[in-house]
Order: structure tokens, then sequence, then C-alpha cells
């Protein structure tokens, strides 16, 4: 896969700095997330790539997702090791639902000089002809669509506007997280520990009448679990 490449050539001016845009719920942010961020960068040589956790989600319900502070903060732990992952809080602090168009146009005017390149899920890409303004999009940033193994290809007729990509440790899911740790079972290794230790001490996801931490699990086996069409990768 050959990177777009930027109108501007050597003889011309600089290389622009490339940033990278993950959005997300991040519900919650697991190894897949930060794989499928770092081949990314490596793969369309981003300067850096910024976590955005979503305010509140356009197509779902208030009380559907964990805390927007609580989402940012897995985020912020889940990304520290990295020099290149930064997180913002640009979708939370904008308040009200989340939508693409507002977050590229944010980061439009706070880098109106660096290439954008916004990473998203394929599930979340399939949608995208009904996102809000999805015309204006295109001119805004480069798509990176990152897809599980053996996830069919979607044709999305606009080649120049959109990359795809495999990336094996997407088949981690939040859903089967939030759905391992809801039922007492491990979700060491499928996570980083610092987000393990988190929703432990929080006690997100898990049922009140749970007093089983999950730390108890260290040595226990995580199994992977494929992600169905039901189910969110990001």
């Amino acid at each position: 896969m050959t990177p777009p490449t930027s109108q501007a050539t050597a003889s011309d001016q600089p290389r622009r700095r490339r940033l990278g845009i993950m959005g997300g719920t991040f519900d919650p942010i697991h190894h897949g997330h930060l794989v499928a961020a770092s081949e990314v960068a490596a793969e369309f040589e981003l300067d850096e790539v910024v976590f955005v956790p979503t305010g509140q989600p356009w197509q779902k319900e208030t009380g559907e997702v964990t805390g927007a502070e609580h989402r940012y903060l897995l985020t912020v732990i889940a990304t520290a090791s990295n020099p290149r992952f930064t997180v913002s809080r640009v979708d939370i602090d904008r308040g009200g639902k989340t939508y693409t168009i507002d977050t590229l146009r944010d980061f439009s005017h706070l880098y109106p000089d660096e290439e954008l390149f916004f990473i998203t899920g394929a599930d979340a890409m399939a949608q995208i002809m009904s996102w809000k303004n999805v015309e204006e999009l295109w001119g805004l940033a480069h798509f990176v669509s990152v897809t599980r193994p053996g996830y069919p290809s979607e044709d999305f007729g606009r080649k120049n506007q959109i990359s795809l990509m495999e990336i094996p440790a997407m088949a981690i899911s939040s859903t089967d997280l939030r759905e391992r740790a809801a039922g007492d079972k491990p979700v060491w290794y499928l996570v980083p520990d610092g987000v393990v230790q988190y929703i432990n001490k929080h006690r997100l996801y898990q049922p009140e009448s749970s007093t089983r931490p999950l730390v108890d699990h260290v040595r226990s086996p995580a199994g992977l679990t494929m992600v169905g069409k039901d189910q969110e990768a990001f």
C-alpha cells in the first residue's frame, strides 16, 4: 500500500507534517486500537497519532456508553507509553453528540498546515454515507479504514480518499471486553495493564453484585473472541 502523495514535491517545499486522528468510543480502549494506530502510523509515515474519544456518540443514547471522563482517562493511560501517541478532549469538551465532521473541522482549524489522516474501523466506515455532511469530509482528511483479517472488503468507491488496512489485533472487541468484565472473566492481555487496574478501581462494566476484582485473574489465560457484526471494534 502506497501512502497518498502530497501535491507538493521535495523540490517545491519541505514535506508537510502528517497527523493521524483516531476517533472512537474507546469503551474500553484495547490493544487492537493501539496496534491499529501503530500500523497505520508506520504505513502512512505519520508523525503523530491523536486519539479522540467521542463525547456522546451520535448513534447511541445517553447511558448506553460509559461516561466520557472515564473513557478519556482510560485512553490516556493506554497511550502514555508511546511518545507518538497523544489524546485530545476536543469531542468531549465540545458537548452534545459527536460527529466526525465537527472533529475534522476542529483539527483542520488547529492544524491548518498538516495533512490529516482519519483512522476508524471498517464497521464505522461502512456507515460513512450516513454521516453528517459526508461530502465535506473528503476535503478535510484522508480516511484509513482498519479491519480484521477475513472481514469482507467494502468497495467504498473512493479509492483516492479511503485506504483499507487489515490489522490482526482488531479481532479484539470492546463489546466482548465489556461482556467479559460483566461476567467476572479476565481481560488481562487484551487491554494494557493500566486499563485493567482502572476498570477494577472504578468497577466499570461489572455488576454491582460482583465482589471479585478483575486483577485476581492476572494468571488466568485470556481468550480472544472474534468480533461479530453486532460488536463494535471502536
